[in-house]
């Protein structure tokens, strides 16, 4: 297969970043639990992880082609490593700071190099649509993994801290994968957008005016706000609103990053056949129907005050709530997709920037909002707020499919 080892490498670092990166709602949990933080000091973890992620993509997006993607994932590597030993030796909310901005600073340089290679790698927007999907997929099989990686440490009976020791197991994978990337061969050629760091910037924020380029970066913005919202919380929601106990609070959220990836890699093959557009209204309807039929009834269920510690005596809104992930999965990649594919591949390292800067920000004032609510109104009530993106979403979706159905003039 062409390009099979920078495939391979491309995979095993979003994976190793999956479990990382999304461990924030297991490690918000943690926080609350151990450490005995409010939820709403809590939920600054997000904005420690997601603000590094857009400021370091600003200002590296551009240069990346220059420094060389081998490289900077090789460098988010090491960094990550560093921050999880931390983590271990510290063992306080500050080290979660300190762990997750180590995260943010290595998931803005591996991700970059991810969406930017995708570009390399395909030729097509119907392959771009589809190995983005695949990609984000394999993202989402590393996020369920998380939760059930994590739980399998915890032991708060006995000893509050036996956590940590999870971070021994994430070292020793990031550890393997910077040898496996170390030693992949990665052949590209790829054309940078000016001669110099300052003229590459103001090309880059040059793009924020492009029409289809701002609509777009708003729409991931409010879709990262559904999606962080529900993901950094739900962990917490369960064992709040349903009464789950520690363990089974964090397991029962893999249901939603199995969800996620399922939806993601049904995504990529229907890409195939049916339209864009009308993939991602129907998933964000369903979605918002799925909200309207669960919070109603968490009121009545919340009663019960006996913790849940089965699986076997989750009720079934347990079950149905996470499910809103197979419809929302294939949003992101979608929207991606489509704004990537129709711009020059000498623009897809700052385009991949935009993004993740707008879905950073996106993630923190989600969680943000989610959490200050979930404080302030309770869980139930915090979930309505999600209702809003959504609306809004449909109608910028509409937009972003006009738009790139027409030629994409860059200013010079």
């Amino acid at each position: 297969m062409k390009n099979l080892g920078i495939k391979i490498s491309v995979y095993l670092n979003y994976f190793v970043f999956a479990i990382l990166l999304n461990s924030v709602g297991i490690v918000i949990e943690r926080s609350i639990t151990v450490y005995q933080v409010t939820e709403s000091q809590a939920s600054i973890l997000e904005a420690f992880k997601d603000l590094p992620i857009a400021i370091v993509s600003f200002l590296v997006a551009s240069f990346l082609p220059r420094f060389g993607y081998k490289k900077a994932m090789l460098t988010g590597l090491a960094i990550v490593f560093l921050g999880c030993l931390l983590m271990i030796y510290g063992n306080s909310f500050y080290y979660t700071k300190i762990l997750f901005l180590s995260i943010g600073v290595s998931f803005a340089l591996i991700k970059l190099s991810v969406y930017s290679l995708i570009g390399v790698l395909t030729e097509t927007k119907k392959e771009h649509a589809s190995m983005m999907s695949s990609i984000e997929g394999f993202f989402m099989v590393g996020i369920a993994s998380a939760y059930f990686l994590f739980p399998a440490f915890f032991n708060d009976k006995t000893d509050m801290e036996s956590w940590l020791n999870v971070y021994y197991v994430l070292c020793g994978i990031i550890a393997v994968s910077f040898v496996f990337l170390l030693f992949s061969k990665l052949s590209y050629e790829v054309e940078a957008i000016g001669s110099t760091l300052m003229e590459d910037i103001k090309q880059s924020v040059k793009l924020m005016v492009v029409p289809l380029v701002l609509i777009f970066i708003i729409s991931a913005f409010l879709f990262v706000m559904i999606e962080q919202g529900i993901m950094s919380w739900l962990p917490t929601f369960n064992k709040k609103i349903f009464r789950f106990d520690s363990v089974l609070s964090t397991q029962m959220a893999s249901v939603l990053a199995l969800s996620l990836a399922l939806g993601r890699f049904i995504a990529g093959f229907l890409t195939k056949y049916i339209k864009w557009v009308y993939l991602v209204i129907i998933c964000v309807v369903i979605s918002g129907s799925i909200l309207v039929y669960v919070l109603p009834q968490l009121n009545v269920d919340n009663a019960v005050t006996t913790e849940i510690t089965s699986i076997t005596d989750v009720p079934h809104l347990g079950f149905i709530l996470p499910l809103i992930g197979l419809f929302i999965a294939p949003i992101y990649p979608l929207l991606n997709s489509t704004v990537l594919s129709s711009l020059p591949k000498s623009l897809h390292s700052p385009m991949s920037g935009l993004i993740i800067i707008f879905s950073a920000l996106g993630g923190t004032l989600g969680s943000r909002i989610v959490g200050e609510l979930f404080q302030h109104i309770g869980g139930a009530s915090a979930f309505y707020f999600l209702l809003i993106p959504m609306a809004l979403l449909i109608i910028f979706v509409i937009r972003i499919d006009k738009m790139s159905k027409q030629k994409v003039e860059v200013l010079s």
